[in-house]
């Protein structure tokens, strides 16, 4: 025994009464009468108790380290949020200062000048001139139609409307498919 490690009970285990024994089992040889011996105090052994489950610990200590993870991620979601919404009123306030130069412009002017709203004038600035592309050749050009002839008998129309529409479409192919000449795209 003195080899065993001490064991520790979840449950606090409950002394003998060895005393109360020792004085049954002493009125009993003096009485004379053969007694039963009460059976010895015995823990109950270790294989049949259910091993008990380690206690869950709360769930922000349990998760402590996606704490201030989630702190970053939402306070650099505000951010942007907060960034972006202002970008677009600057933005918008350069635009309105835009067409109050025009105005004011306009009308230190004797003929007033047709304004052009701020989006206008930003598209005209971004207008790119056209790429000029290869000539596609003939052939080519027949066996593109052809498909996109092809597609079009694949179409099913709604309505009549959609119908006679289509029906234009495949004779304007079918007229470049036939003709010796085909206009360059």
């Amino acid at each position: 025994m003195s080899e065993e490690p001490p064991k520790l009970f979840t449950y606090k285990p409950k002394k003998p009464k060895k005393a109360a024994s020792a004085s049954l089992s002493a009125t009993t040889s003096s009485s004379g009468a053969a007694a039963v011996p009460p059976p010895p105090h015995m823990p109950p052994p270790s294989s049949h108790r259910l091993p008990q489950p380690p206690l869950k610990e709360p769930f922000l200590k349990r998760y402590k380290f996606l704490w201030p993870l989630l702190l970053f991620v939402n306070f650099g979601i505000g951010g942007y949020v907060l960034l972006r919404t202002t970008m677009k009123d600057d933005r918008k306030s350069k635009a309105e200062k835009e067409i109050t130069k025009v105005e004011t412009s306009s009308s230190s002017n004797s003929t007033p000048a047709p304004t052009i709203p701020a989006t206008e004038s930003l598209i005209a600035n971004t207008v790119l001139e056209p790429r000029v592309r290869a000539q596609i050749e003939e052939d080519q050009q027949r066996e593109l139609f052809k498909w996109m002839l092809e597609e079009k008998r694949k179409l099913k129309p709604r309505d009549s409307d959609e119908k006679k529409r289509i029906d234009d479409e495949k004779a304007i192919l079918k007229q470049f498919i036939l003709a010796k000449s085909i206009p360059t795209i």
